[in-house]
């Protein structure tokens, strides 16, 4: 039977994940943290393994006893107090798992890192073409750097091993909680945006996402690849408002906020957040990365080398999303 390691299996992707590997019968190992809620995934999973990930040695010993076939590696920080923290863990324990991985006595066919789009960054609207594997690092947040720092560390020391990178856009469906803030101010009757200037958005559903991964474990690939993964399509900003009107049928008070006003209440937002564990909502890196003009990006490669083929445009997927939200009384 096939065996496969995921960590960030409790996470939003990670649980849509496992069960997208539970319907291939896999044997799944998921690799979590001791508090993590698993109640979803806990009659999917062969094996929990509670990994310290920043542990080489730790690590190394789970590869060797394991023997897996694949490694789908989802775990990441979106956001932390510090730099630090966020590169130890999306570039440091990467590298770990990589470098055990491939060191052990039976390793991996294929090696998926979940990297993000937010690594290559936001493009002008006016852009000539579409973000492509090609374009050039620009992030815009520390988050986007540190997964930019993992990619580079990858094709830096593992160039020639069989590793699949993948760079999604926005990603929603059930059970995510970020983009649900959007989804919960509309319920309660309002429709805000950030200034007035137009944006370019792309987004890709979670089920699509998973299956993308899945292709990149078992379709035979050259070493190392990169691949952008999206809908296909770009869309305006209020796209997913006008969506949402639909489905429920109501008609929530549009408001532009100007970017000045918003910019300020992130600014003090950050410095009381300073001496806290937590960190805002919107804070000043978020806030250029909300406001960035164009995120459309190609997905050619990943429909090319892994017959990759979106099931969901945004209407299909959103509608199916906010059904569950409102089937399962997170909007109420």
């Amino acid at each position: 039977m096939v065996k496969v390691l995921i960590t960030g299996a409790s996470g939003f992707v990670g649980t849509h994940l496992i069960e997208a590997v539970a319907d291939k019968g896999w044997e799944i190992h998921a690799a979590v943290r001791k508090s993590s809620n698993v109640e979803n995934i806990k009659s999917l999973v062969s094996k929990f393994v509670y990994l310290d990930q920043g542990d080489y040695g730790a690590v190394s010993n789970c590869f060797e006893a394991e023997s897996y076939d694949y490694v789908i590696h989802a775990a990441a920080l979106t956001k932390a107090k510090n730099d630090q923290e966020l590169f130890a863990v999306n570039v440091g324990n990467t590298e770990n798992l990589i470098r055990a991985a491939f060191s052990s006595s039976q390793p991996p066919k294929r090696f998926v890192f979940v990297s993000s789009l937010a690594a290559i960054g936001p493009i002008a609207y006016n852009a000539e073409s579409a973000i492509d594997e090609n374009t050039p690092y620009a992030p815009v947040t520390s988050y986007g750097r540190s997964k930019r720092d993992a990619e580079q560390m990858i094709k830096d020391n593992f160039s020639k091993f069989p590793i699949s990178v993948f760079r999604p856009t926005a990603v929603y469906g059930p059970r995510e909680k970020d983009l649900f803030i959007l989804f919960d101010t509309l319920n309660k009757g309002l429709d805000p945006y950030i200034g007035r200037k137009p944006q370019k958005l792309s987004f890709v559903y979670v089920k699509d996402l998973v299956q993308v991964l899945l292709q990149g474990c078992i379709v035979e690939q050259d070493c190392l690849q990169f691949y952008n993964i999206s809908d296909g399509n770009a869309y305006s900003r209020f796209a997913m408002a006008e969506i949402f009107k639909e489905v429920f049928s109501k008609k929530p008070l549009r408001l532009f906020i100007p970017y000045s006003v918003v910019s300020l209440f992130a600014k003090l937002s950050a410095f009381i957040y300073k001496g806290s564990t937590k960190t805002p909502t919107i804070y000043p890196e978020r806030l250029g990365e909300l406001t960035a003009e164009n995120w459309s990006c190609s997905i050619e490669k990943a429909c090319v080398n892994l017959a990759f083929e979106p099931r969901f445009n945004l209407e299909r997927g959103l509608t199916e999303s906010l059904l569950w939200y409102k089937q399962n009384k997170w909007l109420k």
